[in-house]
């Protein structure tokens, strides 16, 4: 069995920044590359009238946002997989990974200056409660 190399993404460009990260790694080691997005509620949205209609939960959507990172990134057929993973983002993140035997854990250093260092991270969070190694990518525009 490969290793395991999971990457938290969002819709935010950070995130992305970091899957990128994770996909070289991924690449360069020879690992498969697990793309989570997490989700906190069971948030059930209709849209549409009469029989017309689509049902679509917090899952759906947290899923849908891993598989459209994923099919963005540089990463050999076969050595990637997307999921939705129940829990706030550095829980979620922590648990799959315990759950999957990972390797390493790839977060983004948002929110990790200035007051959001105050407030907390998740990838302060995720240093400090992963059962694997976490590498924290440096995802600042500026950088």
């Amino acid at each position: 069995m490969s290793e395991v190399i999971v990457v938290g993404v969002d819709n935010s460009e950070t995130a992305k920044r970091a899957a990128v990260a994770a996909a070289k790694l991924a690449t360069a080691l020879g690992a498969e590359l697990h793309v989570i997005s997490g989700f906190s509620d069971d948030r059930i949205e209709e849209f549409g009238s009469g029989s017309d209609r689509i049902t679509v939960s917090s899952a759906d959507s947290a899923e849908y946002v891993a598989r459209k990172v994923s099919e963005e990134l540089d990463v050999p057929a076969g050595n990637i997989k997307y999921f939705a993973a129940r829990g706030t983002p550095a829980n979620a993140l922590i648990n799959y990974a315990e759950t999957n035997n990972a390797s390493l854990i790839v977060v983004g250093n948002k929110r990790m200056k200035g007051l959001g260092r105050v407030l907390g991270s998740i990838a302060n969070s995720v240093a400090h409660g992963a059962p694997c190694d976490v590498y924290i990518v440096n995802t600042d525009i500026d950088a």
